[in-house]
């Protein structure tokens, strides 16, 4: 968990300073934090913050509600989620954290962090979940994680996917 932490933290301050490094060395801009495009790039940054921060509420929610049995420690899952969105992609919520750095990028107002870094974590996440989260998910549930992968995409954009992870869920 501390390994995973301090990679977001490296990609969200490495990638605003190396954004608004590029954006002055290389691109010669800078954001007029007064201006219309600032403005844009605000609200833009605001939707996409709110929306990262439902779809990992709602994924959170789903894993507490399903993936425990017995008394477990916050956030730790014993149990193969696969009701709500989980019944139509294994990684939602990592769909929801890919939001994070442009959601940062749109608020700082850098163009090199949006099109340029915004990405390449998004690649780099999707690395780690074919390297990491996916091996540790085998080791933990076995055939049945294996089974499940074979049935369901690792993300899903279809309407109905996209509905059901904005769709409230309830506590547990």
């Amino acid at each position: 968990m501390i390994f995973r932490i301090s990679v977001w933290v490296i990609f969200l301050v490495g990638g605003s300073f190396l954004g608004k490094y590029l954006d002055h060395v290389i691109f010669e801009t800078n954001c007029n934090y007064l201006s219309l495009k600032y403005l844009i790039s605000f609200i833009l940054a605001v939707f996409v913050g709110i929306s990262m921060v439902k779809i990992s509420r709602n994924t959170g929610r789903t894993l507490a509600k399903y993936g425990r049995k017995g008394n477990l420690p916050r956030m730790e899952t014993n149990v193969l989620v696969k009701q709500g969105i989980y019944s139509y992609m294994r990684h939602p919520m990592h769909l929801g954290l890919m939001l994070f750095p442009l959601s940062v990028a749109l608020l700082i107002c850098s163009p090199s962090f949006i099109f340029i870094i915004s990405p390449a974590i998004a690649i780099l996440m999707l690395i780690m979940i074919k390297f990491i989260e996916e091996p540790e998910a085998k080791a933990k549930f076995g055939n049945e994680y294996i089974e499940y992968s074979n049935q369901t995409p690792a993300f899903c954009f279809k309407t109905k996917c996209l509905k059901e992870l904005f769709k409230k869920v309830e506590k547990n």
